[in-house]
């Protein structure tokens, strides 16, 4: 489970969880996150405020925040401040054109410029949903979840909803790698620096960089 937090134009903050999420590359890193409209046929507070700012941020929900990932999931009214609701204390991003509030208590923060939206149509009035595509910018990770420089997972224990209203804990985790010469590790490791370093080794042997698309996003 994801928060995804953002302020309108006009000033209001905003937050709620999403389960359906995912990173998407590493160099450099996208993420993407799916909000289905409402029970009124409308689309989220979360995706119009990503949209007209251009700004939102990831923060991830720990089974200690449970309760309180929980309350924010509420439908409100637009508008409705959902860290005031669940009694959750507010950090501001540092790297957006557009701030927005980040949840201070949240151990793993991502602050992202808006990319793209994939509509897909759907029945109504829920079946429609929003995929939201950013560009992360920023990131935050507290020190009490690095183990040798590392993010840990059994110290974070971030919660996953597993379908229904069941939902569930990560406290324990186990390495495997891929087989044959390795490669491609570093794209599962999410290293830009080998990505660099692989790239500067076919340049050298003269293999072209192939389509290299503009990755200024305009904000």
């Amino acid at each position: 489970m994801r928060w995804i937090s953002t302020r309108s134009a006009n000033g209001k903050d905003n937050l709620a969880p999403y389960s359906q999420f995912n990173n998407l590359t590493f160099d450099p890193p996208y993420v993407m996150f799916s909000a289905n409209q409402t029970h009124e046929n409308e689309r989220k507070d979360t995706t119009v405020n990503a949209e007209t700012t251009g700004s939102f941020a990831w923060n991830i929900c720990t089974w200690d925040l449970r309760h309180a990932m929980n309350v924010t999931s509420e439908q409100l009214p637009y508008g409705t401040d959902e860290f005031q609701s669940a009694g959750l204390e507010k950090v501001m991003t540092n790297t957006l054109k557009h701030p927005v509030p980040m949840v201070a208590n949240s151990p793993i923060r991502f602050e992202c410029t808006y990319y793209t939206t994939l509509r897909l149509p759907g029945n109504p009035p829920m079946g429609t949903v929003d995929v939201i595509i950013g560009r992360v910018v920023g990131v935050h990770i507290a020190d009490s979840v690095l183990t040798d420089g590392l993010i840990d997972l059994k110290k974070v224990q971030p919660v996953a909803r597993c379908g229904y209203h069941s939902y569930t804990v990560v406290r324990e985790t186990f390495e495997m790698g891929p087989p044959g010469d390795g490669k491609m590790a570093y794209g599962l490791e999410g290293s830009a620096e080998a990505n660099s370093e692989e790239q500067a080794t076919r340049e050298k042997k003269g293999v072209g960089a192939g389509n290299v698309e503009d990755l200024e996003v305009k904000v």
